[in-house]
């Protein structure tokens, strides 16, 4: 999500970043913006536009103000030396929903002082708006391969520390040519009926113009694919196949030898080639590796779909 989803940490690095300097405005006058009290220092003078090159892109900032005293809030600085926790904050916020105990660690990081619930309250408000906006976005754009993948996480789940499956798909912007996060769901297990949620609400926001599907052997996922989007073709990712193959290396020594025998497949210039080689190096190591010689017969083909389509998309 880090590095595939930059236009939502943009947006909502802005948003923290602005209402930190805020608090901090209010904090340093004494007052929240039009509250009369006697322990006010001053006042409040608009806000001055700034912007803020990071990591994830350049940001649109307002700078509060204040009129006859010197003041520059130290949120911009506290968040760059800290970006990639804040990032790290954002992705969690985006894949398990906002909570006000997140959402205040991060403010009192920013600002280093305590702030109120109403500060966080409200911030948290408009936080999760945000990312649910981008969570719920219309696909407008083609994505012609999209990317599925599974990794756990431990999260408390009903009072209990649990594993949960989160789903991922990033889709390849035909228009743009970069990869962009489509969907997350964080759910209970890889099995069918969760793939199929994502799926489902992938589909709903407008899915289109998809060619290929590309990932790891996980079971559910191609039979959703087959009840969601029975047309689109799937390929095992390559990458992920030559790591599973070593698996059935029988000594340690032979695992880069595996290795090097999925490359070569990989590397051959048709879908016919591959599989005649797949075929000779099966006979090969039929004695040697015979668990290898077996998985090799039974999935090469699996990670040979991409040969359907022009050669500069094999790699």
């Amino acid at each position: 999500l880090i590095s595939g989803g930059p236009e939502i940490f943009r947006e909502v690095l802005e948003r923290l970043f602005n209402e930190a300097m805020t608090i901090e405005r209010s904090e340093f006058l004494g007052a929240a913006p039009y509250e009369r009290t006697i322990e006010r220092l001053g006042h409040s003078n608009g806000f001055k536009s700034k912007r803020y090159q990071t990591s994830v892109g350049e940001l649109k900032l307002s700078i509060p103000q204040v009129r006859g005293l010197k003041f520059y809030p130290k949120s911009i600085e506290r968040g760059c030396r800290s970006e990639r926790a804040l990032k790290l904050a954002i992705a969690e916020m985006y894949v398990m929903g906002v909570s006000t105990r997140k959402v205040t660690k991060i403010t009192e990081q920013l600002c280093g002082f305590e702030v109120s619930l109403g500060q966080v309250s409200r911030l948290s408000k408009e936080l999760d708006e945000t990312l649910d906006a981008f969570r719920n976005r219309p696909l407008e754009d083609e994505y012609p391969f999209v990317y599925f993948d599974a990794l756990y996480e431990k999260v408390r789940y009903g009072g209990m520390i649990r594993d949960i499956a989160v789903l991922i798909a990033t889709g390849v912007n035909k228009r743009t040519g970069k990869r962009e996060i489509l969907g997350i769901e964080a759910l209970l297990s890889e099995a069918e009926v969760h793939w199929r949620t994502l799926l489902k609400k992938l589909s709903e926001r407008g899915l289109t113009g998809v060619e290929l599907f590309i990932s790891d052997d996980h079971e559910g996922l191609k039979a959703a694919r087959r009840s969601v989007f029975p047309s689109v073709p799937w390929q095992r990712c390559q990458f992920r196949m030559s790591q599973n193959a070593q698996k059935y290396a029988p000594k340690v020594s032979m695992r880069k030898e595996i290795d090097q025998v999925l490359r070569d497949i990989f590397n051959t210039m048709n879908k016919e080639a591959a599989l005649s080689l797949a075929h000779k190096f099966a006979e090969i190591y039929e004695e040697s590796a015979p668990d290898f010689s077996i998985w090799l017969e039974e999935s090469i083909e699996d990670g040979l779909t991409v040969f359907s389509f022009p050669r500069k998309y094999w790699t």
